[in-house]
């Protein structure tokens, strides 16, 4: 009798013998092996395999389109998924700098200067000269310069009158021969050799929108740059320029805008006596021109617009001022049919 029970390990005679599979193997009864095991083949690969074999040799360039359309729609769909994850990382971690985002989060009016000349002299002590500014040839008149000067010091002014005032300079390089040199950076360059007339809390918060190219950008583009540094739209708006450009800013700039007049104030400085008469006649036309295109869009007011772009300058809006995006891009002689932040109480909805 055999004194090892059958299957047991220890009787070195008999091969082991396990009840089930062990691994990717298989037992065979009839031959007491293992043997390994095959992976199944799945017949619908195999069937659409052949089916493609046989298109592509049928209709090889019909084939490889579908292909390559297939795969673009692909690429393009993983890109927009990646992309829509990059910008709400980015905006995650921009509100997450809290107060660092907006430096100037404690204002809430703008009081903007809009600039007409590029400052060239390299000696700041001749601001009030007009050999020192770029002059256009309608600009070429004594007493000229002096007009820059009093914007820029009613700008100052205006904004030391009130604390929560946010003072921009507003122009860009719109002149070829001046240089890439701003209207604003001239402005403000001029006010800092001016000490800012004594008022040192001014100088704190005034600063540059420095891609305006017309009277209407001056105003759009300067809302749009509060909205970058305070984080919200401005509560009152005071606008400083010629006196007979008041119509022009006060009622169809901000008409356009849709921005209310209770919290409008416009500040005019005469022109020099010489170029009164034309910049009279000037001004109707201008304005004749914006009453039949209130945002500039079309026609000579547009082109005028590129021709006061000479170095192409990227403008960066309306990327600090999403609420208004629409407005940006509208185009058409009635008023903008959108919503607007200002038209209730001046901040972020």
């Amino acid at each position: 009798m055999n004194k090892y029970p059958f299957g047991s390990s220890n009787n070195p005679n008999k091969a082991s013998y396990y009840a089930y599979q062990r691994g990717n193997s298989d037992f065979d009864l009839e031959s007491g092996s293992v043997r390994k095991s095959r992976k199944p083949k799945t017949l619908f690969a195999k069937m659409l395999g052949t089916r493609l074999h046989h298109l592509f040799k049928i209709h090889p360039i019909l084939v490889l389109i579908v292909l390559v359309s297939f795969g673009i729609t692909v690429l393009i769909f993983l890109s927009s998924i990646y992309e829509s994850q990059f910008r709400s990382a980015v905006a995650y971690k921009k509100n997450d700098l809290d107060n660092d985002v907006y430096p100037f989060a404690n204002l809430r009016n703008l009081v903007m200067v809009a600039g007409h000349s590029v400052y060239t002299s390299s000696n700041c002590g001749k601001m009030d000269k007009e050999e020192s500014w770029f002059l256009e040839s309608y600009q070429k008149h004594p007493g000229q310069a002096a007009t820059f000067l009093s914007h820029i010091e009613e700008g100052v002014e205006a904004a030391g009158k009130d604390e929560e005032a946010l003072l921009l300079f507003s122009g860009g390089e719109t002149r070829k021969e001046a240089g890439p040199r701003s209207e604003a950076q001239s402005y403000w360059a001029v006010a800092e050799s001016k000490g800012w007339f004594g008022k040192d809390d001014v100088r704190s918060r005034a600063l540059t929108e420095e891609h305006a190219r017309d009277s209407f950008e001056n105003l759009l583009f300067s809302v749009c740059r509060f909205r970058e540094l305070t984080g919200s739209y401005p509560h009152n708006i005071t606008v400083v320029s010629y006196d007979f450009k008041e119509e022009r800013f006060a009622h169809l700039h901000r008409s356009a805008m849709g921005f209310p007049e209770s919290r409008f104030r416009y500040v005019g400085t005469p022109a020099s006596l010489e170029s009164k008469e034309g910049a009279l006649k000037g001004e109707a036309m201008v304005r004749a021109q914006f009453q039949e295109d209130p945002y500039g869009c079309v026609g000579s007011l547009w082109r005028k617009k590129l021709k006061r772009d000479p170095f192409h300058r990227t403008i960066p809006y309306p990327n600090g001022c999403p609420e208004i995006r629409g407005l940006f891009r509208y185009c058409g002689s009635a008023p903008f049919p959108g919503s607007l932040p200002w038209e209730s109480s001046g901040s972020i909805l």
